[in-house]
């Protein structure tokens, strides 16, 4: 048996079929899939780098757990106090990217996920479990309803929609605030489109870069960008959305990465 079928865990979905769900090492990532954009050359640039941030995070105790299978089902995850989010919180687990789509949604693997997640946090003594969504279905965040519905509560948020949410483990730690950093949601010092973006997503780099920069040429729109690529960076950031975040004359407007896109730019900018 090789390591990385040591490393897999066998989990019975609810299909009666059997799953394996392997956590990433390091030294999988040169061969591994890490689900989202492995078939878009376009994005080749940002695969790579998400590649990179997740191992240069693996050492701050960040995983990468994913169904063994060429599919987008994953979570990612890690202590709080590492975490790449504007977040005050001693001795919770993070929880990070965390996608089930396509023909593998409604067959318990969110779930299945999310429970090991949490006996990873059980293991370690942490408070509990933490998530950052939006009080209405945010783009490219998980969905709050559907934590809400797996015991987690809200504990803070934000003018511009953001919630925090926790789910109580009973392990000793503070209470999880966002810092005020995030609260407002606002960039008022700049004007025009000002995007804040990491590459904890692998659409990052071409479409902020590339497709929203050319999109906001075409129009004459004034444009910043601002690359987060520390933690420090991600502490200090106006907006609980770290891989992503638009604002236009210093509102908050989106989490939604196809805003780049040339046809869908419109939509989001003041008539």
């Amino acid at each position: 048996m090789d390591a990385r079928a040591r490393r897999a865990l066998s989990i019975r979905a609810s299909t009666g079929g059997h799953m394996e769900y392997v956590t990433l090492e390091p030294a999988d990532l040169a061969r591994e899939h890490i689900c989202c954009a492995f078939s878009d050359k376009k994005c080749a640039e940002g695969y790579a780098l998400k590649k990179d941030w997740l191992v240069a995070q693996h050492a701050h105790g960040y995983r990468f757990r994913r169904l063994d299978a060429r599919a987008k089902v994953f979570i990612e995850y890690g202590p709080s106090e590492e975490c790449w989010l504007p977040v005050n919180a001693a001795n919770w687990m993070m929880l990070g990217c965390f996608w089930v789509s396509g023909q593998f949604a409604g067959k318990g693997h969110a779930k299945a996920l999310l429970a090991n997640v949490e006996a990873v946090a059980r293991e370690q003594g942490r408070c509990g479990l933490l998530a950052v969504a939006g009080k209405k279905k945010f783009h490219f965040m998980s969905d709050g309803k559907w934590l809400k519905r797996q015991g987690f509560v809200p504990v803070d948020e934000t003018a511009a929609g953001f919630e925090l949410l926790a789910k109580d483990l009973g392990g000793m730690g503070g209470t999880p605030r966002f810092l005020p950093t995030a609260r407002g949601a606002r960039a008022d010092a700049e004007k025009g489109i000002v995007v804040y973006y990491s590459n904890r997503c692998p659409f990052t780099e071409f479409h902020v870069r590339q497709s929203l920069k050319d999109a906001c040429d075409r129009r004459g729109l004034p444009l910043t960008i601002h690359k987060i690529t520390s933690r420090d960076e991600a502490l200090a950031a106006p907006t609980p959305a770290t891989i992503f975040s638009l604002f236009v004359d210093g509102n908050f407007v989106t989490t939604d990465l196809s805003v780049c896109l040339d046809s869908r730019l419109d939509k989001v900018l003041p008539r």
